[in-house]
């Protein structure tokens, strides 16, 4: 490996990818645990055919197809006794929470207010994200393997939208935390860290700017010319005429004999 200084010119962009989907699935998982739809039973006998059952981890609605009006706390006990339902419950709380908590570790260690991120720290968080989509992930799948086996009151069952909502959250979580912790090891020439190596010149890589020229206008001057727009010699006998009398005059007249004039000056 040739000598050099490794220069991060930016947030790397594996950072970038798992900050970014962390919180995507996060917010997807949330309401796959919180919705009542993980399945839906419809052609219920001793019903209308237009009402249906919408059945979640935590409760059961029913609804009808004409109608916008939505009957939750629906009691079911069989189905709430289900193995999988317990797990699912569990498990899915601790998504949410390994989540959030994967989130705040990944923080500290990606480069936001420092010159290199913490790969250590990142790396770590990255896990734990990684870790909790692998926890949304297990549920959603054992329920849909087992959908059809789950007491039900009527054999038309079809998957309900939490089910599609889990998945696609829990690989967004699984895809961020994946690519946040593969930057704990540096490989291909630190490409994966968005690293490249410079020349260790010992001179700053910033680069400086051109110095601005600025042009000051010359004024031409002749050294016989003056700065003073007048001279003593060139007032003529006409332009203090009350001086003049005065030296002229033998007698001072006492009109003149006190404090001079302004036309005096």
């Amino acid at each position: 490996m040739p000598s050099g200084t490794f220069i991060h010119f930016r947030t790397p962009g594996i950072l970038i990818f798992g900050m970014v989907l962390a919180p995507c699935g996060w917010v997807l998982d949330l309401t796959s645990t919180v919705s009542p739809n993980w399945r839906t039973i419809h052609t219920i006998p001793s019903e209308s055919t237009d009402t249906f059952l919408q059945q979640g981890i935590w409760d059961i609605c029913r609804a009808s197809t004409t109608s916008r009006d939505i009957l939750c706390s629906q009691q079911d006990e069989p189905y709430f006794n289900e193995q999988i339902i317990e797990i699912a419950q569990g498990m899915m709380v601790a998504s949410l929470i390994v989540t959030i908590i994967g989130i705040c570790v990944a923080i500290p260690g990606v480069r936001c207010w420092r010159e290199r991120p913490n790969w250590t720290v990142a790396g770590l968080g990255g896990l734990l994200i990684f870790c909790s989509g692998v926890l949304t992930i297990i549920p959603i799948a054992w329920y849909t393997h087992i959908m059809n086996n789950i007491t039900a009151a009527s054999t038309d069952i079809r998957v309900g939208y939490c089910i599609v909502l889990g998945y696609i959250g829990g690989i967004l979580e699984v895809l961020g935390g994946f690519v946040m912790f593969i930057g704990i090891c540096r490989c291909c020439g630190g490409r994966n860290r968005s690293e490249r190596v410079v020349a260790d010149t010992g001179k700053s890589t910033r680069i400086q700017p051109a110095p601005r020229r600025i042009t000051v206008p010359s004024i031409p001057r002749t050294s016989s010319a003056s700065s003073v727009p007048y001279s003593r010699d060139s007032f003529g006998p006409t332009d203090f005429p009350r001086a003049k009398s005065n030296v002229n005059n033998s007698k001072a007249s006492s009109s003149y004999g006190g404090q001079p004039y302004d036309a005096d000056l």
